[in-house]
């Protein structure tokens, strides 16, 4: 063997990472013996002291015994160095120390807060449109498909020069009743290409009035037609246009839930005088010709 005389004698350290706890104790307190057993080498002291103190300030070591070194072993906390980092806790405002803060909790719940009451906000304003929509709809059915108005007849008045013009209205709906606000009916004479406004009133004497119509229902107007130079379509008769604007609503005091309607009628008419049998001739009547002779809305 060619190994120095000091190595030979030294018992070879078993694998460190292999040993338990106890089993690291037990060779820490057998290394102490062996060291303390040799208190010298090459005739030179060795001042060690299990406390790890400089023994040279007070000569030679104290002796320790092993249970004395079992003693200190168990009362010294266990080393942290063969523990591993601390594992940081990177997740949101960890760093900041945030993720404990009572105020951070109530700017999270506030903002959710926020976005839910955006949320139901926008629900209840498209429920709100799509209610309003759908109501128009419905009304300005009820106002146009629900609602005839038809004109009945014209016929001459008593005294020689005026008209008067009767129109029927019926509610056809079954929903309930219909208030239309009527506008006083005007009417107009075709001379050359324009049309005159003629004299026109109600035949009760009234102006804009608000009518329940449940069923039916009949408003007339009195005229007159005294263009001098009216134009003539039809041999021997006038080129006539009547108009009936009304508002109709389902409530008596509506809001924004108003349809417009707007009626327009064209009319040939005979003037007050006339000779039938000329226009007999002229338009190959077979008996009287009729005062009026309606026309398709155009």
């Amino acid at each position: 063997m060619t190994g120095r005389p000091d190595e030979q004698c030294l018992p070879r350290l078993p694998d460190l990472g292999r040993l338990t706890d106890a089993q690291k104790d037990e060779l820490i307190v057998s290394l102490w013996q062996t060291l303390a057993a040799t208190e010298t080498v090459g005739g030179a002291e060795v001042p060690v002291r299990a406390d790890g103190a400089d023994a040279n300030r007070r000569g030679r070591p104290s002796a320790v015994s092993a249970g004395d070194l079992r003693d200190r072993i168990r009362r010294t906390m266990p080393s942290r160095r063969g523990q591993g980092p601390a594992t940081k806790r990177t997740g949101l405002g960890r760093g900041l120390g945030w993720g404990d803060s009572k105020i951070l909790l109530w700017v999270l719940v506030a903002i959710g807060f926020g976005f839910l009451a955006d949320f139901g906000v926008g629900r209840y304003q498209l429920h709100a449109i799509a209610v309003h929509e759908r109501a128009a709809l419905e009304l300005e059915n009820a106002a146009f498909a629900g609602l005839t108005v038809e004109l009945l007849q014209i016929r001459d008045e008593p005294d020689g020069k005026s008209y008067r013009a009767t129109l029927a209205m019926q509610n056809l709906n079954p929903d309930g009743p219909l208030f239309l606000m009527l506008n006083p009916m005007r009417v107009f004479e075709q001379s050359g290409l324009t049309w005159q406004e003629v004299p026109a009133q109600a035949a009760n004497g009234a102006g804009s009035s608000v009518v329940r119509l449940d069923d039916k229902q009949q408003i007339e107007v009195i005229f007159q037609a005294d263009a001098k130079d009216w134009t003539e379509l039809i041999p021997g008769y006038m080129h006539m246009r009547i108009e009936s604007d009304m508002l109709i609503s389902r409530s008596s005091e509506p809001k924004d839930d108003i349809v417009e309607r707007n009626n327009r009628f064209y009319v040939y008419l005979k003037p007050q005088g006339a000779d039938d049998a000329a226009i007999r001739r002229r338009s190959n009547f077979a008996g009287t010709p009729p005062t009026f002779i309606p026309m398709p809305p155009h």
